[in-house]
Order: C-alpha cells, then sequence, then structure tokens
C-alpha cells in the first residue's frame, strides 16, 4: 500500500535544500587581489561553511535542552530527550573534530597565499559559536582576560546587542545547577545523607591514612607524601560539608557551582544503579562529554593554527597560538562535574538509606 502523499505542492530535491543559492556561496577574495585565485581557499571557506551549519544544529538541540530545564521541575519523562538531543550534539562534535584533519590537508604555504587578504576576519566573528559558549554557561565573566577585552569589540553593533542580550537569558549552566540543588533525597525526617556520607568519607580516610603509616614497603619520603596528599584530600572534602569554606572558594574562584547542586550531583553519581537515577546520572555524563569534546576541539583547533603560522598573530589580532593554548584548558562549561570522582566512595561503603528512600528511589508500589 503506497503512503498518502500530504504536501499539496511537489518537493523538488534541489528546491528543498535551496542549493542554487547554498552552492553559490562560496566566494574566494584572493582572486580580486591576484591574477590566479588561490586553490586552497575553496577548502578553507567550504570547511568553515560546514563548521557554522553543524552549530546551528548545535543551538537548535541546545536551545530545546534549555527549554526543557527552565521549567520549576523537569518532569521524568524528558530525561530520555534530554539524553538523546546531547548525545547529537556530541556526534556532531566528533565530526567537528575530525573536519579539522580535511582541513590539516592545506600546508602553511598553501594558506599563505590568500591569509592577508581576511583580515580583520576570524574566528571571533563567530556569532553562532559565541552563542554556544553562552548558552552553555560561559558568560563574561568565566573568561580569560583577553577574551574578556576582545569577545565584543569586534563585532557590529547588530551582533554585540544580540550577544549581550543573551548573557542575561537563562543558560545551560545556571539550569543544572537549579535542577541539582532541587535533587530531594538529601534530607529526610530521620535521615541526612550529608552527615552519613561525612562519616563515610571520614572512615575510608581514616582507614587509609592507617594503611599508608604501616605498611612497609613505603620509603619514608614515600609515607610522608601520600600523608599529606590524604590530609590534602580531607581538606577537600571539608569544603563540602562547611558552608563557609565552599563559600570562600567560590569567591577566590575556585568554585562556580552551589555547594548544594554538588552534593545533589555526588548523589546521584553514588547510586546512579537506583532506577530514579539512572537517567540523571546519563544526563551529567553527557555534559561532561559535550565539554570534553569543546575542549579537544580547541584543542585541535590550537595544534593546527600553531602548524599554520607558528608564532604569528591571528588575522582577528590575537596572539594566535598562544591565546588559543589558554582558552583551551580556561575556558571549561561544566569543570566541578569533571571533579565529582574526587568525591565518590566504593559502592561498598555507601551509607545505608532508609528503606523508605531506597522505595521512593525503585519506583516502588
Amino acid at each position: 500500500m503506497c503512503a498518502m502523499q500530504k504536501n499539496t505542492t511537489p518537493c523538488y530535491y534541489s528546491e528543498y535544500l535551496d542549493l542554487t543559492r547554498f552552492l553559490d556561496a562560496q566566494n574566494p577574495v584572493s582572486g580580486q587581489y591576484q591574477e590566479e585565485e588561490a586553490h586552497d581557499e575553496m577548502l578553507f571557506i567550504i570547511v568553515h561553511q560546514a563548521y557554522e551549519l553543524w552549530f546551528k544544529q548545535i543551538l537548535h538541540e541546545l536551545r530545546s535542552i534549555i527549554d526543557i530545564f527552565n521549567e520549576d521541575s523537569v518532569d521524568e519523562k524528558y530525561h530520555g530527550k534530554i539524553i538523546q538531543r546531547l548525545d547529537r550534539i556530541i556526534k556532531i562534535q566528533k565530526v567537528l573534530n575530525d573536519q579539522i584533519t580535511i582541513l590539516e590537508t592545506m600546508t602553511p604555504l598553501d594558506f599563505l597565499d590568500f591569509r592577508d587578504y581576511l583580515i580583520p576576519a576570524s574566528g571571533f566573528q563567530s556569532i553562532q559559536f559565541k552563542e554556544i559558549e553562552i548558552l552553555l554557561g560561559l558568560t563574561m565573566k568565566y573568561r580569560i582576560n583577553f577574551d574578556k577585552k576582545s569577545f565584543y569589540n569586534r563585532l557590529n553593533d547588530k551582533d554585540r546587542k544580540y550577544l549581550l542580550n543573551l548573557e542575561e537569558q537563562p543558560n545551560l549552566f545556571n539550569l543544572i545547577e537549579s535542577w541539582l540543588e532541587r535533587m530531594p533525597f538529601l534530607e529526610r525526617k530521620n535521615f541526612s545523607f550529608v552527615q552519613a556520607y561525612q562519616s563515610a568519607l571520614d572512615q575510608m580516610v581514616t582507614r587509609d591514612l592507617e594503611i599508608v603509616k604501616h605498611v612497609d614497603y613505603l620509603s619514608e619520603d614515600e609515607r610522608e607524601f601520600q600523608i599529606n596528599d590524604l590530609k590534602n584530600t580531607r581538606a577537600g572534602f571539608d569544603a563540602l560539608f562547611e558552608q563557609k569554606v565552599y563559600d570562600k572558594l567560590q569567591s577566590e574562584g575556585k568554585l562556580r557551582m552551589s555547594r548544594k547542586s554538588i552534593l545533589g550531583a555526588i548523589f546521584i553519581n553514588l547510586y546512579r544503579d537506583e532506577p530514579a537515577f539512572q537517567q540523571p546520572y546519563h544526563i551529567l555524563k553527557k555534559l561532561t562529554e559535550v565539554d570534553e569534546l569543546f575542549t579537544q576541539w580547541r584543542h585541535r583547533h590550537t595544534v593546527m593554527v600553531h602548524r599554520m603560522i607558528g608564532a604569528k598573530i591571528g588575522t582577528g589580532g590575537s596572539s594566535g597560538h598562544d591565546y588559543l593554548s589558554k582558552t583551551t584548558q580556561n575556558n571549561r562549561f561544566f569543570r566541578e562535574l569533571f571533579n565529582l570522582s574526587t568525591y565518590l566512595i566504593p559502592r561498598s561503603e555507601l551509607p545505608q538509606l532508609p528503606e523508605e528512600l531506597e522505595r521512593d528511589m525503585g519506583f516502588s508500589v
């Protein structure tokens, strides 16, 4: 049986994709200044246009995820959709990383054939990538100093106004933080997860200290190093249980997420096998993958730029390779989610939860 045609006007492939306009959108500038157009400029344009198309799709997915989280509560029925769309972003990011290998078929001399005709155009002016960064939570406050000065001053008034307004809108970082803060299982009438967890951590560190003090295969220097390391670990744990200590670290810029949201994320990670937390755990895991792949993309881009222009200044006026190296590690989105493994304890030492709480997490009836 044939499918019923729902469109009243025939859909033609090239018209649907607007190919006439799309394939006429590559306009190398080198031919305007020299007798022969630089051959590799076409590749340079197409790769960057492909980037912008994928950025558009990432933004499409990101906005839909933000809309779901931008509610007083997030219905569990949407968790699967969030994971699916984050996974799609991740798959696109892997394509973005692979595209760099295509651009690397161009040699530094090939690039020099047209590079000086591009000034002052640069990746600084990719509005969509800036929008992705802002929607993920990398607002002006958290950028490196050069970025704070240069982020907007290379844009026209329209684009600058649009991005400044976007900084005032809900972003995924803040919405995830609020979602984690609403995690309902940390405190119950006769049970405090925070107290039980603190006790389990103390026992673990105390036991490890005793082991280090008495094993006979360590030299005295090694023993002292490991003891100090365990004491530093315990001091790091203390911030979780002392709001004033945590606030001080936040004011120094060492932590960004709230203490309550971190405790919520720890609970989800520790009890990820419970039915109620299997999907929230995967949401947090996907967010770290998004962050990791953008970090990888920045790193690969940095290496490629170094290879192409060496220590030259970038066309956008930055220090080129040096600038990109700094943004690779500093411009991160979910650093605290990466650090969660610091606070994990073995399953065998997890605090015993009240029967009522286990029943709630297991959807038992």
